[in-house]
């Protein structure tokens, strides 16, 4: 369920070659996703995504601590692979989605951890609830993009949130009340 989030924080934070000053990238709407799984009951594990959504980094690859990620999407796009299902995410026993929530992640502070890897910190801010998430965030790749011709970067990152901190631990226990995030995105240098 965490969305975006995560995604454009992972850019804002790796090591790579430097630049005189930050420099803002953008998130290909296209090539990210953040993929969310629970348990369901011991039988299964069940799976959704958010895809589509735009977001900003603001890239300081000289200082990849001084970086910054922004995203927020409508929790509306998100995909359960069936219709049941996302009805009743958007019901009021969830999201009550007829309000027009949007999820959102802002950076907060970036800790690199080694030449390709760093612990993006962020407040995330789901179903009208705002908690710190600490993101796991890989630099997958840099560099020119064969067939934009532009700079371009790939990141992946995972965390784990839990249900109830943000009022959507209905089931729980039964159903995890951990749910497994896991983000992949690539940006592109703004023009």
């Amino acid at each position: 369920m965490i969305r975006f989030v995560s995604a454009a924080v992972l850019a804002a934070t790796l090591a790579a070659p430097a630049f005189a000053a930050p420099e803002k990238y953008l998130l290909d709407p296209s090539h990210s996703q953040i993929v969310f799984t629970y348990n369901h009951l011991g039988f299964s594990t069940t799976t959704g995504m958010f895809s589509g959504f735009d977001g900003e980094i603001m890239f300081d690859q000289a200082e990849p601590a001084a970086s910054s990620v922004t995203v927020s999407f409508p929790v509306t796009t998100m995909l359960t692979g069936w219709q049941e299902r996302f009805d009743h995410f958007m019901s009021p026993d969830f999201f009550n989605a007829a309000t027009g929530d949007q999820v959102s992640f802002t950076s907060t502070s970036i800790e690199v951890t080694g030449e390709k890897t760093a612990k993006i910190t962020g407040d995330l801010t789901l179903n009208k609830v705002t908690k710190s998430v600490v993101l796991d965030a890989v630099l997958n790749q840099t560099g020119e993009h064969p067939m934009a011709k532009k700079p371009w970067a790939g990141f992946s990152g995972t965390t784990t949130l839990l249900r109830s901190d943000y009022n959507l631990g209905m089931f729980a226990p039964y159903i995890s009340d951990e749910v497994q995030v896991m983000i992949s995105v690539e940006a592109s240098k703004a023009e």
